[in-house]
């Protein structure tokens, strides 16, 4: 293979990662504009169940904040099966 031919293939990857790359940013952006589309609370938890939510939240690899979304998310959904 001669120089051109790996220039050419050189220039296609990189064409091919440019594109890559162009379409993780719209998914970025995409996402950060759903996560702005979320409503923010101020929620004040007892010590003790600000722990429990904390273990819970790490023993199922989640944030607290994710954990408690979660949590709610199911409440929701049980009510809504009544």
């Amino acid at each position: 293979m001669n120089v051109e031919e790996r220039e050419l293939k050189l220039k296609a990857k990189q064409k091919e990662l440019d594109q890559l790359e162009a379409d993780i940013r719209k998914r970025e952006k995409a996402l950060k504009k759903k996560e702005q589309e979320k409503k923010q609370i101020l929620l004040r938890l007892s010590p003790n169940l600000w722990n429990d939510i904390a273990e819970w939240a790490d023993a199922d690899i989640r944030s607290i904040n994710g954990q408690i979304e979660f949590l709610l998310t199911e409440a929701v959904r049980q009510r809504k099966k009544k």
